[in-house]
């Protein structure tokens, strides 16, 4: 099958020195966090942006929804980018263009060059899987792991972080102080990245699918559109559907380029895989879910006392009611990849959908007092912090390490337009609970709306069930997968070799080890002494992903009719 064992060229892509993986570490973890708190600075500043740029509500929401935008469309094709060899440069060069854009949102400017500023802080979203792929190939297993699961729930709790300080930064010194916050950070995360960001392994290729970055873009802006234009809904019923259907419609073009395209943007083949196809169904839903109970509790925190509940909070104390979030949050991402090594990842996935689904029953019951609506947010914290660090692991677990960052970078796609679904459909219940001539809704509005997100958990946690039932060992310890390739004849040896020469690449890329490479054979009873060859992989749904991977499916193409082979993937002993 190759020329030289898989594992020769593994020494390329060994995990970094000790002392390197110190520093690797919280590097990876700084500019995660830095991402996700810049593309999160657009939420508290909504009032203030509109107070200083003279501009409406629905403008100023821009600030928000161009940065989530951006983020999304970035995703996959940085995702795909960060597969081939020039990651480094990648981050290097995604890091400039948000401190680049983060310096647009400081300087006196007009409004529009601000929402040009966001959408290339927003950009920085799509690191976030980048940084998952650096762990991966540069730490010990174990240790990356854990690494990868904190980097998610990272990416998730930043906003906790950045919300309350760009709020107060604003209260104090304007909506300008509050963006140069973002500058300050993102300078820190570029220079950290130069410095500790080591190069992707050697032997990678990786091509940009143009035509399906630019229908993917037209899909996600017309989902985010309809998902942040609220009034599209309530007032043009008619033209929001015909922009829903165009959206389906672009979404089913987008994937038939996918599946046809020999470089494809996103693996779609690999994203189709029942265990990653559950995984991220799951993360939909759930990501509706768990915006929406987000959204829900700041919105009340910040209702007047006059509406008859809430507690009129300032934006920088209500930014505080995310500190039980992202404290919880953080403490869930660290026990999750303890919990693991004991329980399949997609129970573990159930079991905090779970827990957010409490936290949605406590804020439908009891929300009487500040401390109640902490208690909700600070187990809202724990069900995400948990699902978060638990997603990498069921995806990961059946996807080679090449396409770690495209197979990632989806699925934070998922749970961006899960989030933004969220944001919107907690916004359309409470507008229809808003009486006539009335500023606020009714408080059982709140109610309603937590009854429809424990509605999504449940469909959250039937999902990450059935995902258990039917892959119980994603996640966790399974059982490894090989390839058995026995070669009958060859009659092309030239192709046989160009196929030897890509094939490595694919295999050491699916983190592939071949452990027999047409050595001798005897054979006994019906056996025959034919060429064979032997691959072992971490999992059998590894081994199935490598053999439909893009660069292995390129080997293929080039072996064509030069052998004649019987070539098995079999599932070893758990």
């Amino acid at each position: 099958m190759t020329e030289q064992p898989a594992g020769d060229g593994a020494a390329k892509a060994l995990p970094v020195a000790r002392s390197e993986a110190r520093l690797l570490v919280p590097a990876l973890m700084f500019i995660a966090l830095v991402v996700a708190a810049v593309g999160s600075l657009g939420t508290p500043l909504i009032t203030s942006v509109a107070t200083s740029f003279h501009v409406s509500l629905g403008s100023a929401q821009w600030t928000l929804t161009v940065a989530l935008l951006s983020g999304a469309v970035a995703t996959p094709v940085l995702g795909r980018l960060g597969a081939g060899p020039h990651r480094r440069a990648t981050i290097l060069a995604t890091l400039a263009v948000v401190v680049a854009g983060s310096a647009l949102t400081v300087l006196p400017l007009p409004f529009a060059w601000l929402l040009a500023g966001r959408a290339a802080q927003g950009v920085g979203l799509g690191l976030t899987a980048l940084m998952m792929g650096v762990a991966r190939d540069h730490l010990p297993e174990e240790r990356g792991a854990a690494v990868i699961a904190l980097i998610s729930v990272v990416s998730v709790i930043g906003a906790g972080v950045g919300y309350p300080l760009a709020a107060l930064l604003a209260e104090f010194g304007g909506v300008r102080a509050a963006y140069g916050l973002g500058l300050a950070v993102t300078a820190a995360a570029l220079l950290t990245a130069w410095r500790s960001v080591p190069e992707a392994p050697e032997g990678r290729s990786a091509h940009v699918d143009i035509p399906g970055a630019v229908v993917l873009a037209a899909a996600l802006l017309l989902v985010l559109l309809l998902a942040g234009e609220r009034n599209l809904w309530t007032r043009h019923l008619a033209v929001a559907a015909g922009l829903a259907v165009v959206a389906v419609v672009l979404l089913c073009v987008w994937a038939v380029i996918e599946l046809r395209g020999k470089t494809p943007l996103v693996g779609v083949r690999a994203v189709r895989h029942p265990a990653v196809a559950g995984a991220n169904l799951a993360m939909f839903v759930g990501g509706i879910g768990m915006y929406l109970l987000l959204t829900l509790i700041t919105r009340y925190a910040q209702t007047p006392h006059g509406a008859g509940y809430g507690f009129g909070l300032t934006t920088f104390v209500a930014g505080l009611v995310l500190v039980p979030f992202s404290v919880l949050g953080f403490v869930a991402g660290k026990l999750t990849p303890r919990l693991r090594t004991r329980i399949a990842g997609p129970l573990l996935l159930a079991g905090s959908a779970v827990v957010v689904g409490g936290g949605f029953a406590l804020f439908a019951a009891a929300r009487s007092n500040l401390a109640e609506l902490f208690t909700a947010m600070g187990v809202l914290g724990l069900g995400v912090g948990g699902f978060s660090a638990a997603m990498p692991g069921v995806i990961l677990a059946v996807t080679p390490k090449s396409e770690t960052s495209s197979a990632m970078s989806f699925n934070y796609v998922v749970r961006s337009v899960g989030y933004s679904l969220g944001s919107a459909i907690g916004g359309l219940i409470l507008a229809a609970g808003t009486g006539p001539g009335r500023l606020f809704p009714d408080d059982s509005a709140y109610t309603t709306a937590a009854l429809a997100g424990l509605g999504a958990m449940a469909i959250t946690t039937l999902t990450s069930l059935v995902l258990a039932h039917r892959h119980p060992h994603t996640g966790g310890s399974m059982p490894k997968g090989y390839w058995v390739s026995v070669y009958r004849s060859i009659s092309d040896p030239e192709k046989l070799a160009a196929y030897n020469k890509l094939a490595r690449v694919a295999v050491e890329a699916g983190g592939g080890r071949t452990f027999v490479l047409g050595g001798r054979v005897e054979a006994y009873d019906a056996g025959i002494a034919e060429r064979t060859v032997l691959v072992e992989f971490d999992s059998f749904e590894q081994a199935v992903a490598t053999r439909e991977s893009a660069a292995y499916q390129e080997a293929l193409a080039a072996l064509a009719d030069g052998v004649e082979r019987d070539f098995r993937i079999v599932e070893g002993i758990g």
